[in-house]
């Protein structure tokens, strides 16, 4: 269970733009990280209050939903 976490083109092409502040790039890559751990976060979250039938909807049994929603949030 992989979740990812993309700059748009448009993006990756305005940061790659000579001139463009190193804070700003620092800023966005700082915001992409923080937006990919809070997801992992509240998904792992929402993994530990779902009824067994709706684990195997998912593909997941409960002993893998467990797992998972133990794992730490900054970790993929």
């Amino acid at each position: 269970m992989t979740q990812t976490l993309t700059l748009s083109t448009e993006t990756v092409a305005i940061l790659n733009q000579r001139g463009t502040p190193v804070l700003a790039v620092f800023a966005v890559k700082f915001a992409v990280c923080v937006t990919k751990m809070t997801s992992r976060r509240r998904t792992r979250n929402a993994l530990k209050q779902l009824e067994p039938w709706q684990l195997d909807d998912v593909g997941l049994t409960p002993k893998q939903a467990h797992d998972e929603s133990i794992r730490v949030f900054w970790k993929a």
